[in-house]
């Protein structure tokens, strides 16, 4: 007869929830971290909760609030794994209308088609620098309102 060994999963659960929660650090502001990680935190939560003595639900809270504390109080030079999936239709709208709000100003955004390229960051780097901005080169609602207010 094989024993079963229940110590493993209760083990094994919170190394693989630690694991999902580096991966949290997902985006290059903040916010997207920190949302990213909580939904990272929740989902590998709940897994946890599935096989230790926790609820469903109470995993997935633990693991969310664990998943956006790690997102929050990391960098982009921590663990940067690129612009989260679900950024992916609000920033090229914000990126698009950036570059037709800054060429329409005279900074060469290059062409409207909703993609952070080189020319569209040095057209924003300008643009902040002219215009008294911290300049970073990304694209945000604040920056478009005041491109928006300009034009």
């Amino acid at each position: 007869m094989t024993k079963r060994n229940i110590f493993m999963p209760r083990v094994t659960a919170p190394l693989a929830v630690s694991a999902l929660l580096v991966l949290a650090a997902c985006g290059s502001s903040t916010e997207d971290r920190t949302l990213s990680g909580a939904g990272i935190g929740a989902a590998a939560g709940t897994a946890v909760g599935a096989v230790t003595g926790l609820s469903l639900l109470e995993g997935a809270a633990i693991g969310a609030v664990v998943g956006g504390a790690t997102g929050a109080l990391t960098d982009e030079s921590d663990v940067n794994l690129g612009k989260p999936i679900w950024r992916d239709g609000a920033q090229s709208s914000m990126v698009r209308d950036t570059q037709i709000g800054l060429n329409r100003l005279g900074y060469d955004a290059g062409p409207a088609d909703g993609v952070m390229g080189p020319r569209t960051r040095q057209a924003i780097n300008t643009f902040q620098a002219n215009n008294g901005l911290p300049v970073d080169g990304r694209p945000s609602q604040s920056l478009l309102d005041e491109i928006n207010r300009q034009s």
